[in-house]
C-alpha cells in the first residue's frame, strides 16, 4: 500500500477568522474541533514517514474566467472577490503550511480531480491510497472520496481532520463516506513519529 496525504482547502479564505467564509461556521467548527491541530499533527506525522503530503486549494484566476455562473457554492465568489488564487486567500493556513517541493494544486470546481494534474501526481508515484483531511466533510471531502474511489484508489477519511460548516452536516457526510472510504482518525491511520534519540 502506497499512500498520499492530501490536504483538501484548508485555506485562510475559509478557515482563518479573517477568511470570507469563515463565518459560514467553517472557522467555528475549525476552532472547536482541532481540525487546524490535527491536520498538522497528520502532515507531521506523514513527513515523518515518507509519506507525500499533497495540498489542494480552490480559487479562481484575476477576473474570474473559470467562475462557473451556474453554482449555488461559488454564486458569492466572483462578486464578493473570493478565492482569487495568488491572494491571501488562497495560501494554506500558516499552521499547515506546505514544504518546499510538496506540491499545491489549484481546482476551480469542487472536485480536485476536475480538471487538475492530481491524478498524474498520484499516479507517477505509484499511489493506490488516499488520506483525506480537510474542508468541507460534505464538499470536497466527500467529492473526493467519491472521485478517487471511481479511480480504483482506496480512501481513508481523517474524521478529526475535517469538517463542515456544522456538526449535523460533518456527521451526514461521514455516514455516506463510511460507505465508499475507511473513516478513521489522525492517529488511528498514521505512526506517531518516533521519538529524537
Amino acid at each position: 500500500m502506497s499512500r498520499a496525504l492530501l490536504v483538501l482547502d484548508l485555506i485562510n479564505e475559509i478557515v482563518h477568522p479573517d477568511g470570507k467564509y469563515a463565518a459560514d461556521g467553517y472557522h467555528a467548527q475549525a476552532v472547536e474541533r482541532g481540525v487546524i491541530e490535527r491536520t498538522a499533527d497528520a502532515i507531521a506525522r506523514a513527513r515523518a514517514t515518507g509519506i507525500p503530503v499533497i495540498y489542494v486549494v480552490v480559487g479562481f484566476t484575476e477576473g474570474y474566467p473559470q467562475w462557473p455562473a451556474v453554482s449555488p457554492v461559488f454564486e458569492k465568489a466572483r462578486s464578493d472577490e473570493r478565492l482569487l488564487l495568488g491572494s491571501w486567500a488562497t495560501q494554506v493556513h500558516d499552521a499547515l503550511a506546505p514544504l518546499p517541493g510538496e506540491p499545491v494544486v489549484a481546482k476551480h470546481r469542487i472536485s480536485p480531480f476536475h480538471g487538475t494534474n492530481l491524478e498524474v501526481l498520484l499516479r507517477t508515484q505509484g499511489i493506490d491510497t488516499l488520506l483525506l483531511t480537510g474542508v468541507s466533510t460534505e464538499l470536497v471531502v466527500l467529492t473526493t472520496a467519491q472521485a478517487a474511489h471511481d479511480r480504483d484508489y482506496r480512501v481513508q477519511v481523517l474524521e478529526d481532520a475535517t469538517l463542515a460548516g456544522d456538526s449535523e452536516i460533518h456527521e451526514a457526510a461521514l455516514k455516506v463516506l463510511s460507505r465508499i472510504s475507511t473513516v478513521t482518525t489522525v492517529a488511528d491511520a498514521l505512526p506517531a513519529p518516533a521519538p529524537a534519540a
